[in-house]
C-alpha cells in the first residue's frame, strides 16, 4: 500500500495509475539503462582496446549518474506510474544535457554518436504534446550548436592528430538540426492522429454497445412477460372468484369488475411481450426502406425544416422494395446524417431514395449553406467539424446549433461502412446550395430476404 507520503512524491510524477495516457516511467528507465549500457561499452572499447586518450573517469561519472538516476527512479516509484508530462519532459531533457556533456568530452559534432540527439526528441514527440517538444528540440538545437563550436578533442590515436574541416562540421550542424526539427514535427503529427483515431474508434464502439443494449431490451421484456405469467394468472383466477362470490354485494361488485379487467388487460399485454421474439422474427427485426427511413425521420420534423421522403418512380416498376435489418448501426448513421441535414438545412431536407437488382442507394440533400472547402476533403475524419466550440465557426449564427466535436459524422460513415455502405459527399451544383450526401449498399449484401420481382 502507498502510504500519504508517498503519494505526495507521486503527485509531480502523474500521481495515480489511473492516467491513460502519458509515458510510462519503466519506459524511460528501461531506454537509460540501455543508454547506459551502449555508452559504458563504447568508452571502455575506444579506450582500453582502440587505445585511443579520453577523459575515462568524467566520462563514466557522467554515465554513472544516469545510472544512479535510474536506481534511484526505481527504487523511490513504481516503474508502472505513468509521468505527468511536465516532468516526463524534464527527465527526457536530462538524456539530452547528458548526452551533450559526454559528447563534448568525446569530440563534439565529430563524434560519430552525435546523432543520439535524435532520440529523446522522437520519444517525445511519440507521446508528448507538441509543445513540450519543441521546447526538448530547442535544447537539443542549442545542444548542437554549442558543440560545434566548443567540445574536446576526438578521442585519436596519440601518433596522428584528426582535424575535420569546417565545412564538414557545418554540414554534421545543419543535418542533425534539420533532422531534430522533422522529426518533432513529422512523428508528432503521425502520433496525434493515431490517438484522435482511437478515440474515434472508441467512441464509435460505445455508440454501437449503447445502441445493441437497447436493441436487446426485446428479449429481456419477452423474459419478464414469462416469469410475471403465473402470478398474474393467479391474481386473475382469485379476482374472478372473488367477482362470482360477490356479485350482489353492491359495495365490492364495481371494484372487482375493475380488478379483473385491468387483470385481463395485464394478461393482454403480458401475452404480446412474450409472443415478442416471433413477432421480431418477421415483423420487428426487418423493415422495408422505406418504413425505415419514415421511421428515422419522424422524429427530426419540426416547424423551422421541413422533411420530405422520395422515392422515385422507376425504382417500384418491376423490381420489388428492399427489405433491411432493423440493424441499430444503419439507423444511427442515418439518423446522424439527417440530424446533421436539419441542422443546417434553410427550409427542407429532402431524402431520396432508390433501388435496382444491385443497388440501394439514399441520398440526403439540404438547402444550406453546404461543406465548407476546407474541411469537405476531410470529413469522415475524427475531430473534424464545421460547428462552433470544437475549433470550428459557426457556419449559420442566426440558428440555434448545438456545439460539436467532430465526431458526428466520423461514427455515422464508419458504421455506415461496417454494414457495407459507401458514403460519398458533395455540395449542390450552383445556383443552388446545400450539401448532399450519398449512400449507397450493393442489394446483396444488406438485404434480409430476397423478395421476387413484381
Amino acid at each position: 500500500m502507498v502510504s500519504d507520503t508517498q503519494n505526495d512524491w507521486l503527485a509531480p510524477f502523474g500521481g495515480s495509475e489511473q492516467v491513460d495516457r502519458g509515458l510510462r516511467l519503466h519506459t524511460l528507465v528501461r531506454l537509460r539503462w540501455l543508454a547506459v549500457i551502449g555508452q559504458t561499452g563504447a568508452i571502455v572499447w575506444v579506450y582500453f582496446v582502440l587505445g585511443f586518450q579520453l577523459p575515462l573517469g568524467a566520462c563514466l561519472a557522467v554515465i554513472a549518474l544516469s545510472a544512479w538516476l535510474n536506481v534511484f527512479l526505481s527504487l523511490r516509484w513504481r516503474t508502472s506510474i505513468r509521468l505527468n508530462e511536465r516532468y516526463a519532459a524534464a527527465l527526457l531533457a536530462y538524456d539530452l544535457i547528458q548526452l551533450a556533456v559526454l559528447l563534448y568530452m568525446t569530440g563534439g559534432l565529430e563524434n560519430p554518436f552525435s546523432f543520439l540527439f535524435l532520440v529523446p526528441v522522437t520519444v517525445s514527440a511519440t507521446s508528448l504534446p507538441l509543445e513540450r517538444t519543441i521546447w526538448l528540440c530547442g535544447i537539443a538545437l542549442l545542444a548542437v550548436t554549442i558543440l560545434a563550436f566548443k567540445h574536446m578533442p576526438l578521442p585519436w590515436g596519440p601518433a596522428d592528430e584528426i582535424i575535420l574541416p569546417s565545412l564538414y562540421i557545418s554540414g554534421v550542424w545543419a543535418a542533425l538540426c534539420c533532422g531534430l526539427i522533422f522529426s518533432a514535427l513529422y512523428v508528432s503529427k503521425i502520433a496525434t492522429e493515431s490517438r484522435e483515431m482511437s478515440d474515434a474508434l472508441a467512441a464509435t464502439e460505445e455508440v454501437l454497445a449503447r445502441e445493441q443494449k437497447l436493441h436487446a431490451l426485446d428479449g429481456l421484456a419477452a423474459a419478464a412477460a414469462h416469469e410475471l405469467g403465473t402470478p398474474l394468472a393467479t391474481i386473475s383466477l382469485v379476482a374472478h372468484e372473488l367477482e362470482r362470490d360477490h356479485r350482489n354485494d353492491d359495495n365490492l361488485r364495481e371494484d372487482l369488475e375493475l380488478l379483473v379487467s385491468q387483470a385481463d388487460r395485464c394478461r393482454d399485454i403480458l401475452s404480446k411481450l412474450a409472443d415478442r421474439d416471433a413477432q421480431s422474427d418477421e415483423m420487428f427485426a426487418r423493415l422495408k426502406v422505406l418504413v425505415m427511413i419514415d421511421e428515422i425521420a419522424d422524429p427530426l420534423r419540426g416547424p423551422d425544416v421541413e422533411i420530405k421522403v422520395n422515392a422515385p418512380a422507376k425504382s417500384g416498376v418491376g423490381i420489388s422494395e428492399p427489405v433491411f435489418p432493423r440493424n441499430p448501426a444503419i439507423i444511427y448513421g442515418l439518423g446522424n446524417l439527417m440530424e446533421n441535414a436539419v441542422d443546417f438545412a434553410a427550409n427542407v431536407v429532402e431524402i431520396d431514395i432508390s433501388w435496382d437488382s444491385e443497388e440501394v442507394v439514399v441520398v440526403i440533400r439540404d438547402d444550406g449553406p453546404g461543406f465548407a472547402q476546407d474541411v469537405i476533403d476531410r470529413l469522415g475524419e475524427p475531430f473534424v467539424t464545421t460547428r462552433p466550440g470544437y475549433g470550428g465557426n459557426a457556419v449559420s449564427p442566426d440558428r440555434d446549433t448545438h456545439q460539436g466535436m467532430g465526431l458526428g459524422f466520423f461514427i455515422a460513415k464508419t458504421v455506415l461502412e461496417r454494414s457495407g455502405a459507401s458514403v460519398a459527399l458533395a455540395n449542390r451544383a450552383g445556383p443552388d446550395t446545400g450539401a448532399i450526401v450519398h449512400i449507397a449498399w450493393p442489394r446483396a449484401s444488406i438485404e434480409v430476404e430476397k423478395t421476387p420481382q413484381a
